[in-house]
């Protein structure tokens, strides 16, 4: 998994009730339950997605909108007036998106945003001291460099406007959002789906139109073989531990093309494909763009 700053949500709110999803090849039984919505309210704005944490919204911005924002931050809107916004893992509660027309009339729209009971592991030991030598330090650092150049760059990808398909299917053996607590310190929270079937080699495919922003062709240290692709808007996916890449970077790429094949390279128990996805800053459950497998 890419790594990110440990943080901790308090599990509190959503009932378990319904959300467990049948899957192939197992259940995933911390899926989210359905919060999908579409909203106009008399602000202009027209919109429908999944509003929870790890969440989205696509839709349109009011007619003659020149700048957008939401929470304050300014966001890329397309020329027909179509956007797309998502919610961190550890969103809070409410989100406001905010448009400004060529006559210096504004509108908001305010965005409730539903929490989730994410799967806490409380584990009765002292989480493990220390942390990175310089020696791993100085190998991490042009990697990340690497990551955070990619994911910087805008190939005017146009994929965030599909319905996002499963690049593999089988059992769900790691869930997005879930996370140890050692004695009261959490640990990271898991930031993508892992999906073990099949074993090495098993191909996986382009969940969405996009271009190859990374393509790690000698192993990341944690990562192993990472392959990332911008499906534009701000919206990426990050494929780690793989076996073989079967894409360049700069390579244009289609939902359903396969684009490479699962592995164990990386820090990786067996083989698997992590899948995660990141809009902007925020962390997003790819399962929320996908729906359950079928």
């Amino acid at each position: 998994m890419i790594p990110r700053s440990p943080k901790f949500t308090a599990v509190f709110g959503v009932a378990l009730a319904g959300t467990l999803l049948a899957v192939a090849a197992g259940v995933y039984a911390n899926t989210p339950a359905s919060s999908r919505s579409t909203s106009s309210q008399g602000t202009g704005f027209t919109f429908a997605g999944d509003q929870q944490q790890g969440g989205w919204i696509r839709g349109k911005v009011p007619a003659g909108t020149v700048s957008l924002l939401f929470d304050g931050k300014s966001v890329p809107f397309a020329p027909d007036g179509s956007f797309f916004v998502a919610f961190d893992r550890d969103a809070g509660p409410r989100a406001v998106l905010s448009a400004r027309r060529s006559d210096g009339s504004t509108e908001a729209q305010q965005l409730a945003v539903a929490p989730r009971a994410w799967r806490i592991e409380n584990i009765n030991a002292a989480r493990r001291p220390g942390g990175a030598t310089d020696a791993f330090m100085a190998l991490r650092r042009p990697e990340l460099a690497r990551i955070n150049a990619a994911r910087a760059k805008d190939t005017g990808a146009t994929g965030w406007r599909q319905q996002f398909i499963w690049p593999v299917k089988g059992r769900i053996s790691g869930m997005f959002g879930s996370q140890r607590v050692y004695r009261g310190e959490p640990g990271a929270y898991h930031s993508g789906l892992d999906i073990a079937t099949g074993g090495t080699g098993t191909p996986f495919v382009a969940p969405a139109d996009g271009v190859v922003i990374l393509a790690a062709k000698e192993p990341f240290t944690l990562e192993g073989h990472l392959l990332m692709i911008d499906h534009g808007m701000g919206l990426n996916s990050a494929f780690l531990h793989c076996s073989a890449l079967l894409v360049e970077e700069g390579d244009v790429v289609k939902q359903g093309q396969l684009i490479g094949r699962i592995g164990a390279t990386g820090r990786a128990t067996g083989p698997h494909l992590h899948w995660s996805m990141k809009w902007n800053d925020a962390r997003i459950d790819p399962i929320l763009l996908t729906g359950p497998m079928k």
